[in-house]
C-alpha cells in the first residue's frame, strides 16, 4: 500500500472486498427472495421489518473494528511485530465479548423494540422470531467482521471472499430446505443465517504477525484504548445513522404492509450499492492508515483522490442501471404489482443520486486512517441525522409519500459532503504542518 502505483492496488484490494460486501448481503437476500416468494408479502414485510433495528444494535461493534483495523495497518506497516499481534487478540477478544453480549441484547429486546417502531401486528410475531435467531449468530458475525478487519489491514481481502463464498452456498441450500421443505417461513431463513456463519480460520493458520493463538486472547487495555478512539466514534456515527433510518422505518410503516415489503425489497437492492462504494471507503482508510504510519503524505492525497474517481464512475453506473431495471429488480423479490410500485416511488431520488453517498463517506474514512475521528462522526450526524429528523418530522407530515419521504437521502448527503470536505481540509493542513515541524 504504500510504495508503487495507487490505482491498481486500489482497485485489486477493492473488488474482493466488494464481492464479499455483496455476498454478505446475499445472505439476507436470499433470506428475503425465498420467504416473499414461497411466504407471501407478510413474511417479507416480517424480515424486512428488522433490517434496521438490527443495524442499530450491531453497527456501534462493527463501527468499532474500524479502529481495529486502523491501529493493525499502521503497526503492520511500521513493521511493529509486538504491537501488531496484541492489538489482533485484543480485537477478537472485543469481538468475542461484544457478540455475546448482542446475542442476550438481541434477544431479550426484540418484541418491545419493534413495537416502539410501530411494527403492524400482523408481522410483529414473525419480526420478533426471526430478529431473536438473528441475534443468536451474533458471536460469530462479531467474529468474522473483526477478523475481516485485521485482513484488510494487511491487505489480504481474498480469503475473506472465499470464506463467504463457501458460507454463502451453504446458506442458500439451507435456505431452501427450511423454508421450501419444511414451510419454517422466518424461523427457517433466520437458522440458515445462523448455521451459515463461518468461525475464521485463515487468521489462525498464517504465519505472520498477526497470527490469532486463542490462548494468548485478552483484552488488553492500551489497544483496546487506540481502537476504540477511531472505532467507537465510527461506530456512534453508524449507530445514530440507522437510528434515523430506524425512524424512517416508522414513517414507511404507517402506510402499511404492503409498503413495507416495498421498502424491504429496495432497501436490500440499496445494501448492494452501500457495500460498493463501500468497498472503497474502506481501501481509502486502510492505505491512508498504513501511508500516515510510514509518513508519505502525497500519496495519501493520492489515495483520496483515485477512492473518489473509483467510487463515482462505479456508483454512478450501478446507480442508474437500478433506476433503468428497478421493475424487473423489484420482480425477483415479489410478484406482487403493489410491492413493486411501492420500491419505484423509493427509487426515483436515491438511485442515480446513490455517488454522493459515495462520497460523503470517503472523506470519513480518510480522517479516521489519519486517526481522526469524533469530528466526522460529528458532521455526519449534524449533516445525516440532523437533515432526516427534519424532513420526517417537519415536512413529511404535509407531504406523504414515499417519493418525498426518501428525497431526504440525497438533501442529507449534500449538507453532510459540504461539512466533511470544509473538515478535511483543516485536518490535512494541520497534519502537513506537524509533520513538516516534526521532519525538522
Amino acid at each position: 500500500m504504500c510504495n508503487g502505483t495507487i490505482m491498481d492496488k486500489l482497485i485489486s484490494f477493492s473488488i474482493p472486498l466488494m464481492l464479499s460486501g455483496i455476498l454478505q448481503l446475499m445472505f439476507n437476500a436470499v433470506d428475503i427472495v425465498v420467504v416473499g416468494r414461497f411466504s407471501g408479502s407478510q413474511a417479507l414485510a416480517a424480515v424486512g421489518s428488522t433490517t434496521a433495528l438490527i443495524n442499530v444494535f450491531t453497527n456501534l461493534f462493527i463501527g468499532i473494528s474500524l479502529g481495529a483495523n486502523v491501529l493493525a495497518a499502521r503497526y503492520y506497516a511500521a513493521g511493529k511485530t509486538k504491537e501488531m499481534s496484541e492489538t489482533v487478540h485484543t480485537a477478537i477478544a472485543l469481538a468475542l465479548v461484544s457478540g455475546v453480549a448482542m446475542a442476550v441484547i438481541g434477544v431479550v429486546f426484540a418484541r418491545g423494540a419493534l413495537e416502539i417502531m410501530g411494527t403492524p401486528d400482523d408481522v410483529i410475531a414473525k419480526s420478533t422470531l426471526y430478529m431473536r435467531i438473528y441475534f443468536c449468530g451474533m458471536p460469530f458475525f462479531m467474529m468474522y467482521n473483526y477478523g475481516a478487519a485485521i485482513l484488510r489491514a494487511v491487505g489480504d481481502t481474498k480469503r475473506p471472499l472465499i470464506f463467504l463464498i463457501v458460507s454463502g452456498v451453504i446458506n442458500a441450500v439451507l435456505n431452501l430446505f427450511l423454508v421450501i421443505g419444511f414451510h419454517l417461513d422466518v424461523a427457517g431463513v433466520g437458522i440458515a443465517t445462523v448455521i451459515s456463519q463461518l468461525v475464521l480460520r485463515c487468521l489462525h493458520h498464517t504465519e505472520s504477525s498477526y497470527q490469532l493463538h486463542l490462548a494468548k486472547l485478552r483484552i488488553r487495555s492500551v489497544y483496546l484504548k487506540q481502537i476504540f478512539e477511531v472505532g467507537v466514534p465510527a461506530g456512534i456515527q453508524s449507530t445514530v445513522i440507522n437510528i434515523s433510518n430506524a425512524m424512517l422505518q416508522s414513517s414507511v410503516n404507517s402506510f402499511g404492509s404492503i409498503a413495507m415489503a416495498g421498502y424491504t425489497a429496495s432497501n436490500n437492492i440499496f445494501g448492494f450499492l452501500y457495500v460498493s462504494v463501500n468497498s472503497f471507503t474502506q481501501a481509502c482508510m486502510s492505505f491512508t492508515s498504513q501511508n500516515y504510519g510510514v509518513k508519505k503524505l502525497k500519496r495519501m492525497d493520492r489515495v483520496l483522490i483515485d477512492c473518489m474517481i473509483l467510487s463515482i464512475v462505479v456508483t454512478l453506473i450501478l446507480g442508474s442501471s437500478v433506476y433503468i431495471f428497478g421493475p424487473e429488480l423489484l420482480h425477483i423479490y415479489s410478484n406482487q404489482a403493489d410491492v413493486i410500485k411501492y420500491g419505484m416511488e423509493i427509487f426515483s431520488y436515491t438511485t442515480v443520486t446513490y455517488f454522493l453517498c459515495g462520497l460523503m463517506d470517503l472523506f470519513p474514512g480518510a480522517l479516521r486512517g489519519m486517526g481522526y475521528s469524533t469530528v466526522p462522526m460529528i458532521l455526519s450526524i449534524i449533516g445525516t441525522v440532523g437533515v432526516r429528523i427534519i424532513w420526517i418530522y417537519g415536512l413529511f407530515p404535509s407531504h406523504r409519500s414515499l417519493t418525498f419521504l426518501f428525497l431526504s437521502y440525497p438533501v442529507s448527503w449534500i449538507a453532510t459532503i459540504i461539512m466533511q470536505v470544509i473538515c478535511f481540509w483543516f485536518v490535512r493542513k494541520k497534519i502537513h504542518r506537524t509533520m513538516a515541524v516534526t521532519a525538522e
